[in-house]
């Protein structure tokens, strides 16, 4: 059975998940019944970070364009762009493969972003039900989960949870911190 984390929490995979090589990330949502004229399209996003907790090189951040890590072992892949939402379950996955992700890389940073959301007058008030789920891809169990209780009626970008090393183990945080400014606004962030 899964471990629901609240926003803030961090845990061990060694602990929670021993034996975990890869991990298959599921991220979710579902829009509100509200009319802004146009279709939501949200994108799930990983900024691949070094130990000062910036991009390593633009090749590091991992999206809809650009959906595998720069890496020979290829050990984080973006499967690709739900431009609706709709349906049941994950809308967006991406995997790591914790043993092939190279050293200088300290800091795996999930996020998810409303596409033109300026222009289409969206916000993440307009979207519930968000959750990401950590699921180890050996088992299929779901190891970890987050579910996005705060309202981000003024946010655009959201920062879900984090996958960092300390002590040479994986640890995963529930971050849940929303941005003002989109994709953007998370791309100043991390740019050196």
């Amino acid at each position: 059975m899964a471990i629901s984390l609240k926003k803030g929490q961090r845990v061990s995979l060694d602990k929670v998940a021993p034996g975990l090589t890869a991990a298959f990330i599921g991220l979710g949502w579902d829009i509100n019944a509200t009319d802004t004229g146009t279709d939501f399209d949200l994108d799930a996003s990983v900024f691949l970070l070094n130990s000062n907790e910036k991009l390593i090189s633009d090749q590091h951040f991992i999206f809809y364009n650009n959906t595998t890590s720069p890496d020979p072992e290829k050990s984080v892949k973006h499967m690709g762009d739900n431009l609706t939402g709709e349906g049941e379950g994950d809308d967006e996955v991406i995997i790591v493969d914790l043993r092939k992700v190279p050293s200088d890389v300290d800091r795996i940073v999930i996020t998810v972003t409303i596409h033109e959301a300026n222009k289409r007058k969206q916000n993440f008030g307009q979207v519930s039900n968000a959750f990401i789920r950590l699921v180890d891809v050996e088992t299929k169990d779901e190891v970890l989960r987050y579910d996005l209780e705060e309202d981000f009626s003024l946010e655009t970008a959201l920062i879900m949870t984090e996958l960092y090393r300390k002590n040479s183990e994986w640890r995963m945080n529930a971050v849940g911190a929303g941005y003002q400014g989109g994709l953007q606004a998370l791309l100043n962030r991390y740019q050196s």
